[in-house]
This record gives structure tokens, C-alpha cells and sequence, in this order.
């Protein structure tokens, strides 16, 4: 006899709480065998291939594509050919291992749902139920209990997603209050997000009524208050597009919208003379063997300012009030895809030299335009260098990656007059700005790891003091 198992959307690792179904790979009715590929998703970090531990036919899909699930989410059901008492039978042999379901996770983290198939289901149905058992003649009565102080059942919460559970711990929200609309009444974002505004509307109630003058009696003399005209909408109805923020660009709009909100940033800025390095790199390249890109002489520049102020490569735990530290630098740096922006990271930088890093960011480069990032490859940073010059643009002020301390903006560079040993002549000139988290350090710090790469930049022989 047939089972029929439930697969749902696995925890797919760095606090990924939900993801968007971009193309599915299978069809009802189709064969699956174990860890096939059954559908592509699409994180706040990068594009998925799903596989599915189960080998069957395919009975049912959830989720059309572009649908937003949660984690923990049905999504799809496989028929199993063979029965089997243990449902954790059917996934021996699966290599693949994602987070929150495989073969390599322990049976408490490998549940799974199962459902009988409709044959079994269907003579459960139509068996006659069961007479129910006569109450004894003097049950007592159950004594009453004291009802709680705050009202509500100490019962599990019905909420799978953390983001969910965040949401509602940051705006002070219980959640034993709300009713899900979900399904089993399973609380959504939705429904936190409604329940904050219906707040945010009686507060803003609560504080008009402050604001109102004392009641007076009516003066019969008085002539009545024409009504207050009717205001129209700000925002235009006509011609309007409306595009939803999800994926990497609502991934994006929520970091930099909470790096504004907690990190108190500031911005220092300086132009330099970038004519030497640029000889430098030319002689590098002149000299044969793999090329060595600008973006990795400042890669290098970079490393060897944070060996000189290492308060700029750590990060802020407010919740334990404290100054996290890293030894090693994991650099991020910022690169436009045609799917939107993204940041990924090259660990250790600080033990490579420049030819590695060209290699390395060539690497990333290339997967972040054809979309194989992996989550890994775009978390973990600790400090983040953005050539916008690129955009031929001279300046910016770059917003903090969040929960990085600071980012290092660096412009296009471009023939500018310049006065060179007394005379003016034209130079290539380059400006760099850095923004920080005032609460690491302090602008005596920024300034001088700004103003070391700013000389770096100028003459490059001043790393040779740190190879």
C-alpha cells in the first residue's frame, strides 16, 4: 500500500526564514526519484535548487510560482511505493543535506508528515464511529482554576516562522493575543503586521483625545462650523506601478532600512592621488602571469589599514552592550547583478595577496551574475569595500552592511588637475570615503585609517612595511 509523504520547505540555512518558488521542476504525476531537484527557489541571499529526500509520484504541489512560503511550508507530497511503519525509512539513502532535513540530521530533526493514501483514508472514513463510553454517575465536578493574570494560554504559540517571532518581540507584541489566519490558525507576517497598525491607530486615537480642549457648554449666539473640506490622497491612483519587495531587493530594502535605524553612522572622506598605483598596476601586469585588478590592490590596501585599526573590523551586540572584535577579515564587496545587489564575501583576505584576490573576486564576480551564490558565499563579512566608481561616480555615502562596523566607498578614478611637487599639473584622482559606526570608535580613528589608505593609495611603497 502506498503512503504519502509530506515534504516541506527545509531551514536553508543562515537565518533564512522564508522563500520565493521561482520555477517548479516537476509536475503532479511525475516520477521523483531521492535527492531529484523538484523546485527552484529564490532566498534573500541567492537561488536554490531544492532537492527532495523522497523517491515516488508526485500527488500535489503547493505554492504557484512567485507564491512567498515560509519555512516549514508544504511543498509538494510523494507517493512512496512501498509501506513502511518508520516514515525516516524512506530517506535512507539520501546524500543530500540541507539544513533542518537529510540524511545527516538526527531523527528529531527529520520528522515528517505522514498521510495515509486515499484508499485508507476513504475506509477510515466510512467505518462506523465509535459509541462513546458512559460517564461515571458521580464524576465530580472539575474545581475551578484561578485565571491567569494576563488572561491568556500558556500553550504553544502557533508560529513557525522567526521572523514572525521578531517582528512581534521588537514592537512588543504578544502573540498569544493574535488569532492566525493562517492555516490551523498558523500566525502569519500579515497578521503581526495588521495587529501593530490596529495599535499604531488607537494610539494615535488615544493621543488626540489628550490634545482636545475641555467640554464647554454650546454658545447658542455661535454660528455653526462649516464642515472641514475633504482631503485628497498624496499619492496619485492613476498610472501607478506597483512592484512587491521581495527576494533580493526586499532582502536589501530591509537591511539598509535597519542599518539606518541602529547603526549611528558617520561619513569622513578625502581625495587622493592615485597615479602611482595605477603605474604600479600596470608594471605588475606588464611583468606576465595571471592580471591584478584595482579592486585588489585596494582589497590589499585595506587589509593592512585594519592590521592598524582593527576597532573598524568588528561589529556591535547591543543586547550584551559589547564590541565584537574579529582577528580575520572577511571582505565583503558590493557588485550589481541584474538581479539586484549583492555582497559577497572573501574570507581570510587578509592572508592573500593581490593575485589571489583578483582571483578571488573574479570568482564571485562571475557566480553572482549567473545567480550560483551560495548563502554562504554572501554572509559573514566584517568589513566591506564599494568601488562605485564603476557608475562613474566621484563620491558617495555609502550605508553600513549591517552588522558590519564600516564601509570603504571608493570612486571613479579620473584626470584631475593636481598640484604635484609644488607645480599643478594632472594627475589620477580618486575619492575615498568611509563610513563608520560611531559607536566602535571614534573620528580620530576613521581618520586615520582613511588618511593610511589614502597614502597608500599615493605611494604605494608604504605597504611594503607590511608584507
Amino acid at each position: 500500500m502506498a503512503q504519502v509523504l509530506e515534504f516541506k520547505l527545509p531551514d536553508l540555512g543562515e537565518g533564512l526564514t522564508e522563500a520565493e518558488i521561482v520555477r517548479w521542476l516537476v509536475e503532479v504525476g511525475d516520477v521523483v526519484a531521492i535527492d531529484q531537484p523538484v523546485v527552484e527557489v529564490e532566498t534573500a541571499k541567492a537561488m536554490v535548487e531544492v532537492p527532495c529526500p523522497y523517491g515516488g509520484v508526485v500527488t500535489a504541489r503547493y505554492g504557484e510560482e512567485g507564491t512567498e512560503l515560509p519555512v516549514g511550508s508544504p511543498l509538494l507530497t510523494v507517493a512512496v511505493g512501498a509501506p513502511a511503519s518508520d516514515v525516516e525509512a524512506e530517506t535512507e539513502g539520501s546524500g543530500n543535506v540541507l539544513v533542518g532535513y537529510g540524511t545527516g540530521a538526527p531523527p528529531a530533526r527529520r520528522r515528517r508528515v505522514r498521510r495515509m493514501a486515499a484508499d485508507v483514508v476513504t475506509s477510515v472514513a466510512d467505518a462506523p464511529a465509535p459509541a462513546p463510553a458512559p460517564a461515571p454517575a458521580s464524576a465530580p465536578a472539575p474545581a475551578p482554576t484561578a485565571p491567569q493574570a494576563s488572561g491568556r494560554d500558556d500553550g504553544p504559540v502557533p508560529v513557525i516562522s522567526p521572523l514572525v517571532r521578531r517582528l512581534a518581540r521588537e514592537n512588543g507584541l504578544e502573540l498569544r493575543e493574535l488569532t492566525g489566519s493562517g492555516r490551523d490558525g498558523l500566525i502569519l507576517r500579515a497578521d503581526v503586521e495588521q495587529a501593530l497598525r490596529a495599535a499604531a491607530a488607537q494610539e494615535a486615537i488615544a493621543q488626540e483625545a489628550t490634545l482636545l480642549p475641555p467640554a464647554t457648554l454650546p454658545d447658542p449666539t455661535a454660528q455653526p462650523t462649516p464642515p472641514a473640506p475633504k482631503t485628497t490622497p498624496t499619492l496619485p491612483t492613476d498610472g501607478v506601478t506597483r512592484t512587491p519587495l521581495r527576494g533580493i531587493r526586499g532582502a536589501v530594502a530591509d537591511k539598509l532600512s535597519r542599518s539606518r535605524r541602529e547603526i549611528p553612522d558617520a561619513t569622513c572622506w578625502v581625495d587622493a592621488d592615485a597615479t602611482e598605483l595605477m603605474r604600479a598596476r600596470a608594471a605588475m601586469n606588464a611583468a606576465g602571469g595571471p592580471k591584478i585588478s584595482v579592486l585588489a590592490l585596494l582589497a590589499r590596501i585595506c587589509t593592512a589599514a585594519l592590521a592598524r585599526f582593527p576597532e573598524l573590523n568588528s561589529s556591535v551586540d547591543m543586547e550584551a552592550r559589547e564590541i565584537v572584535r574579529f582577528d580575520r577579515v572577511h571582505l565583503g564587496f558590493a557588485a550589481q547583478t541584474e538581479r539586484g545587489l549583492v555582497v559577497p564575501v572573501v574570507r581570510d583576505a587578509q592572508a592573500r595577496n593581490a593575485e589571489a584576490l583578483s582571483a578571488e573576486f573574479g570568482q564571485l564576480t562571475e557566480a553572482a551574475r549567473t545567480g550560483t551564490l551560495t548563502p554562504g558565499d554572501l554572509t559573514g563579512g566584517t568589513f566591506t569595500l564599494n568601488n562605485y566608481g564603476v557608475f562613474g561616480v566621484d563620491g558617495s555615502t555609502p550605508i553600513i552592511n549591517h552588522p558590519e562596523a564600516a564601509m570603504l566607498g571608493v570612486g571613479r578614478i579620473v584626470p584631475k588637475p593636481w598640484v604635484h611637487e609644488g607645480e599643478l599639473a594632472v594627475r589620477q584622482v580618486v575619492q575615498l570615503s568611509l563610513t563608520f559606526d560611531h559607536r566602535v570608535c571614534d573620528g580620530g580613528t576613521a581618520g586615520g585609517f582613511l588618511r593610511y589608505v589614502a597614502d597608500c593609495v599615493e605611494q604605494p611603497a608604504v605597504l611594503l612595511r607590511n608584507l
